[in-house]
């Protein structure tokens, strides 16, 4: 009898222990596609956010510096996806990646169709010209008549319609990466570029730059981490990852090394 009674209390605490272990042990990495790795879906060609250094293989930028960051607070290893933007949010839907990390604006119908983040940066939408270009407009509301380019689906894009909506008679030149827009005009295809301003200061301030921006929208936005609707426990652990973060001055140190200044810290406060 008394042995059967250390068995059976043995088995119960078994039980506890093993409870305890699983509940401690349900961290942002058991709900992640692949055990020990947190895959990161972004658009790598959209400078300073995201992009490819000198050897054409290594993503930089301030959202990789980040998921880096995320992911050691986690515990796990970052793995970066290269995708279109045009089906970005399908394939976090789909479980190609765990999140979205790639300049996404926080907006209430992305807010509906998926999980996001605490706002991590404050944006805002910039125009960009040739230097000495004829163009007299010095925002997108008087670009009537002129051919506009800007990255598709896009909040450039959802700016540039809204005002084609209300009236605005323009020409939209959509392309899938921004690098193409300042393509095009530098080779005088297109008149005008609406893109986000850290974008906008990476071509402006650039060395022997033909590009000066006019207008900046005096209206912020914020972009956050975009990930699977439902999936709480990941964005739970990744809302403490930014803030802890924010706390020990990483975001800050990436702002700076990629935008010469801080663009972290009026969201976190």
């Amino acid at each position: 009898m008394k042995a059967k009674n250390l068995v059976f209390a043995f088995l119960v605490v078994l039980v506890i222990a093993g409870g305890f272990y699983s509940c401690k042990g349900k961290e942002a990495g058991e709900y992640t596609i692949q055990k020990g790795v947190l895959s990161i879906g972004m658009e790598i060609g959209y400078p300073p956010m995201e992009f490819y250094d000198e050897d054409g293989k290594t993503p930089i930028g301030f959202d990789v510096d980040m998921g880096y960051a995320i992911a050691d607070k986690l515990g796990l290893k970052a793995n970066f996806i290269d995708t279109a933007w045009d089906g970005i949010f399908a394939g976090v839907d789909t479980a190609k990646y765990d999140t979205i990390m790639s300049a996404v604006t926080i907006n209430p119908a992305r807010q509906a169709a998926h999980n996001f983040s605490r706002p991590y940066i404050a944006n805002t939408l910039a125009m960009v010209l040739l230097k000495g270009s004829s163009i007299t407009a010095r925002s997108p509301e008087e670009c009537t008549g002129l051919d506009v380019a800007f990255q598709s689906e896009t909040t450039s894009d959802t700016y540039m319609m809204e005002l084609a909506d209300d009236g605005l008679r323009f020409t939209p030149r959509r392309y899938e990466k921004v690098m193409y827009c300042f393509d095009e005009l530098a080779l005088g295809r297109v008149d005008v570029i609406v893109t986000d301003l850290p974008v906008a200061n990476d071509y402006v301030n650039a060395p022997n730059s033909r590009f000066e921006t006019v207008w900046v929208s005096p209206e912020a936005e914020e972009f956050g981490v975009c990930m699977k609707k439902g999936n709480d426990a990941l964005t739970a652990a990744i809302n403490n990852a930014l803030n802890e973060l924010y706390a020990d001055g990483t975001m800050q140190r990436i702002s700076q090394k990629y935008f010469d200044a801080d663009l972290v810290s009026q969201v976190f406060k």
